[in-house]
């Protein structure tokens, strides 16, 4: 099972007074992790911006496990659990990186759809070919 990954080390920013990661934080990682996924696979997604493709987050959600402090290292995969028509659903697993090993941290979702804006409107489009063909190689097998 093949997953886009990336790392991340959490910053002071990141914490609340009691020091453990807001748990706002999770999902702006989220948003990270799919915009890189977008510049590595889809780099001329700017210039589809500029012609009115819009990407919009039509839900979000994130289970928490355990607390994440400064300094933690973790590792978030995202896989592709569910392409449609005009939309993709992405499931995405947090992981602190230990010497002992990763330990799952959380677990979240979120679904994109894809709308080109035409004359003051929005109208929904067929998920874009390359980016559909890009993720089939993180498609998640559950």
């Amino acid at each position: 099972m093949r997953a886009y990954q990336y790392r991340h080390i959490v910053s002071f920013e990141e914490t609340n007074l009691l020091g453990n990661v807001y748990y706002a934080s999770h999902i702006i990682w989220q948003g990270r992790v799919r915009e890189l996924f977008l510049r590595e696979y889809l780099p001329e997604i700017l210039q589809e911006f500029e012609r009115g493709l819009r990407i919009v987050t039509t839900r979000v959600s994130c289970d928490y496990y355990l607390e994440l402090f400064a300094f933690d290292e973790i590792i978030i995969r995202m896989y592709a659990s569910a392409i449609t028509r005009s939309r993709i659903t992405m499931l995405f697993q947090y992981y602190r990186d230990t010497p002992q090993g990763e330990e799952l941290i959380a677990q979240g979702e979120q679904q994109i759809a894809f709308m080109r804006h035409i004359a003051n409107h929005a109208q929904p489009i067929p998920v874009p070919e390359k980016l559909g063909a890009a993720l089939q190689q993180f498609i998640w097998p559950g």
